[in-house]
């Protein structure tokens, strides 16, 4: 059970740490010291950098999938309002001041010089399985082409969260709210 508590406070602390500084400008002394642990028990319980790194995206991947989920499943009116406001949240969380952006996003980009790399296989699979979710939902509300619909749903997604990123204005994210229930509801009516 100890070992088990280690290992998710390797995770947790590397989770910090990625998430604000970025992977590449932290080390893995710096991991274990956040962790309270040594260099050694963090390559006991972790292989390398790049497996440490994998897990990190592992330990956001449901919790996240599960947030979008729980801000649809709780907003009022139908699947046009529910969309919208996904938007909406990512806006209201991009204004909080520790908000660095979308941490798979990030991660991919620090290692777009290596596409095979197994974290970049984690944020692709998030990003398919988020994709995948919204198209069962337009499905389940009687959409036409729900998989098109998905897909241009989440090209817009990861434009405000990349144009919040660049430009630290979350009203990005509040317009894409807009164009995400207009693309919802001429869907509807096709």
């Amino acid at each position: 059970m100890a070992e088990n508590n280690t290992k998710t406070q390797i995770i947790d602390a590397a989770n910090r740490l990625f998430y604000q500084e970025g992977i590449r400008a932290v080390s893995v002394d710096a991991v274990a010291e956040a962790a309270g642990v040594t260099k050694k028990t963090l390559y006991y319980h972790f292989k390398s950098k790049d497996e440490l790194v994998t897990s990190y995206l592992e330990s956001r991947d449901h919790p996240n999938l599960a947030l979008f989920s729980k801000w649809f499943d709780d907003a009022n009116g139908d699947v046009t309002d529910k969309t919208a406001e996904i938007f909406l949240k990512v806006a209201q969380n991009a204004r909080h001041p520790k908000w660095k952006g979308c941490g798979f996003i990030r991660t991919v980009a620090e290692l777009a010089n290596m596409p095979g790399h197994p974290a970049v296989l984690v944020g692709a699979n998030h990003k398919k399985k988020f994709e995948a979710w919204l198209s069962e939902q337009y499905q389940n509300a009687g959409h036409c082409r729900p998989e098109r619909l998905a897909r241009s749903i989440v090209l817009l997604m990861e434009g405000s969260f990349s144009a919040m990123l660049i430009h630290r204005d979350a009203t990005y994210a509040e317009h894409a709210a807009e164009t995400a229930r207009d693309l919802v509801a001429i869907s509807k009516k096709r």
